[in-house]
């Protein structure tokens, strides 16, 4: 809630509220790539189910199936789909939708599993789209397909659910990797929460680099050893906006560097142009070790080079991971950045509450 906040002011926000709630809220909520994600699915769950759920009228149970659905989807897609340049969110998230829409419209499992085949033929997204309004857009496209997919599910529409499992294995998938206990998490792992407002990829080398205070002035060389996979996202290597510093290396760590601490600030198009920026940019060297299997497989060793010494920083897990969760003070910090005068509010909001409260602050139209 409190990003989609954040993200209201966005250009991409203002273009998709002529598209309904659905692709308006999920806009909102990915416009400034700082929502969770789930490592095992690579897929970012929350800004999917949580306005899946919320346009139906549904509430934290809708949420918590949508939410079970799309990260054992996107984990069973694999490491190898998101590889290839698939966008797993879009992937995993339209079926997943129409699971939490589906849920909070009251369908039984016959019709949920006609739902999420009729969710099939929009479940999709590229990385290509890493870097423009497209991104946030297409998530907003998968988030109003499934919640469309169990509106027509609820009216009677037919279809085979076969579609899923002959989708997942013609996308290279397999159900053989996931575990379906009942009495499991709904969110196996956990989710992770950012503590920088950019790609999830950024978050190792941003946490490594901040560590190391050295004049940025005096730098010579920034040489960054991470596993191939860590590095998948980021494919502007030379950003000249800030959606595209979002998911550049070179940049991050420039902004690592200049901004103490990483912020909203640093990834506007005018702190991307800086020329300070522009200049540490062109020093990153990126030594990808092969293989890997995750955004966070290995560890992340940042080195920088000044006249004086060379300074190392080694990070295995960035603040806000599973594994080094976020802290009450961070979250409430995070919230009061995104929401200003409205935090408060945010902090208090619950179920019955939110869709309410997410019509008034990002109401639809032309």
């Amino acid at each position: 809630m409190a990003v989609a906040v954040a993200g209201r002011g966005e250009a991409v926000t203002r273009i998709a509220a002529a598209d309904g709630e659905a692709t308006h809220w999920a806009a909102a909520g990915h416009a400034l790539d700082y929502d969770d994600l789930h490592l095992e699915s690579t897929a970012h769950i929350s800004v999917v189910c949580l306005v899946a759920a919320l346009t139906a009228g549904g509430g934290a149970e809708a949420y918590l199936a949508g939410a079970g659905v799309m990260a054992r989807l996107g984990t069973a897609l694999g490491w190898e789909h998101y590889r290839r340049g698939w966008h797993a969110t879009c992937a995993a998230g339209a079926p997943a939708a129409a699971v939490a829409a589906g849920l909070a419209f009251g369908l039984d499992a016959q019709a949920l599993a006609r739902a999420l085949a009729l969710a099939v033929p929009a479940a999709g997204g590229v990385q290509r789209a890493f870097g423009t309004m497209a991104k946030p857009l297409q998530v907003g496209f998968a988030v109003s397909a499934g919640v469309r997919a169990a509106r027509l599910a609820r009216a009677g529409a037919t279809a085979d659910p076969a579609a899923l499992d002959d989708w997942i294995e013609l996308l290279g998938g397999s159900l053989r990797r996931v575990e379906t206990e009942a009495a499991g998490p709904a969110v196996p792992g956990g989710l992770a929460v950012k503590l920088y407002p950019c790609c999830y990829a950024l978050q190792r080398p941003i946490a490594a680099a901040a560590t190391l205070r050295v004049d940025p002035e005096t730098v010579e060389a920034i040489k960054v050893r991470t596993p191939e996979a860590s590095l998948q996202p980021l494919n502007r290597h030379r950003p000249k906006t800030g959606l595209e510093g979002k998911f550049s290396l070179e940049y991050g760590l420039a902004a690592a560097l200049l901004d103490h601490p990483v912020g909203f600030a640093s990834f506007s198009d005018d702190c991307v142009a800086r020329p300070q920026a522009q200049r540490l940019l062109e020093l990153v060297e990126a030594e990808a070790r092969p293989g890997g299997s995750g955004l966070l497989d290995g560890h992340c060793e940042v080195e920088i080079k000044t006249p004086v010494a060379t300074r190392v920083a080694r990070v295995d897990l960035p603040p806000g991971a599973p594994g080094r969760p976020a802290t009450g003070d961070d979250l409430k910090a995070k919230v009061a950045d995104c929401c200003g005068e409205l935090a408060e509010e945010v902090l208090a909001l619950d179920w019955p509450e939110a869709a309410g409260f997410l019509r008034r602050v990002l109401p639809v139209g032309p």
